[in-house]
């Protein structure tokens, strides 16, 4: 188990005398001021398949299916309950003795993680998601900082390191989808209160990492036009049609057409469309 200095828990928004857990990049397991790594994949798989599920109970047959697969030892039954055991004894020595490590239970329906609230960076991130998105349309400074604090808690790809079972994998799936709409807002609530200019390179950047994202597509071309760039804002919907045509077979949807002729048109509302993502222009 590697041990070194890390960024406290009060820094990433939680509080209290417990342990903390990060799965938004490699999993990390932190104590005060202090960050483990769990050695061992299996006891990564085990530890991420309950923090994914807190509170509530994984049949045994589930954890069968995210530590071995299809192909799980001949002894798994008691494999599964040594790997529990020692991960409940590695918690309690994590935490230490001023600490409270949270409750590995065994139920009759399988095992749980008993955590308390704060505990994981992934529920941190999406309260501050929430919170932002509440206040995006009265108060937009606020809602563009705790986007930033929501995406500054992430560290690379969603449970790295850990073995891609069914549940894990879906789990890590849908932590990417929310990232990337959130990486969206932000841009989107950046290009509105600041110099549009300032997004045009992350834009582009973003949607040739994610080039059948219509809405970065969007947001380009919005971006290009209100910085007087205009022709480029032209091209960067032909690019994406290009693509949709040659590769997929589709027309771009009718929103992008519309948002396309309006800037043909150099319609007067294209500078001020709403603070919303989303919002018609």
């Amino acid at each position: 188990m590697d041990v070194s200095s890390a960024t406290h828990p009060e820094q990433l928004g939680v509080q209290g005398s417990g342990l903390f857990f990060r799965v938004l990049g490699p999993l990390e397991v932190h104590a005060g001021d202090r960050v483990h790594t769990m050695t061992g994949s299996l006891q990564r798989t085990l530890l991420t398949s309950l923090l994914i599920s807190p509170g509530q109970p994984l049949a045994a047959e589930q954890l069968y299916g995210e530590l071995w697969g299809e192909n799980p030892p001949p002894t798994f039954e008691n494999s599964l309950q040594a790997h529990v055991y020692r991960l409940r004894r590695t918690l309690q020595k994590l935490a230490g003795p001023n600490r409270t490590a949270p409750e590995l239970l065994t139920r009759s329906s399988g095992y749980a993680l008993d955590l308390r609230a704060g505990a994981i960076d992934a529920e941190t991130f999406r309260g501050l998601s929430s919170r932002a998105r509440e206040c995006m349309r009265r108060e937009p400074e606020r809602a563009y900082r705790l986007f930033g604090e929501a995406l500054s808690l992430w560290r690379g790809e969603p449970l790295q390191g850990v073995a891609q079972g069914p549940m894990c994998q879906s789990m890590a799936l849908a932590l990417e989808e929310e990232h990337l709409a959130v990486v969206e807002d932000t841009l989107w609530l950046g290009m509105q209160l600041a110099d549009p200019v300032h997004t045009i390179s992350e834009l582009k950047r973003m949607s040739s990492i994610h080039p059948w994202r219509e809405r970065l597509t969007e947001m380009l071309m919005l971006a290009l036009y209100r910085a007087g760039r205009q022709a480029e804002a032209v091209e960067a919907y032909n690019s994406a049609r290009l693509r949709l045509v040659n590769e997929l077979g589709l027309e771009p949807s009718a929103k992008l057409r519309r948002l396309l002729q309006d800037i043909l048109n150099q319609d007067p509302a294209l500078d001020f469309a709403g603070l919303v993502p989303g919002a018609a222009l």
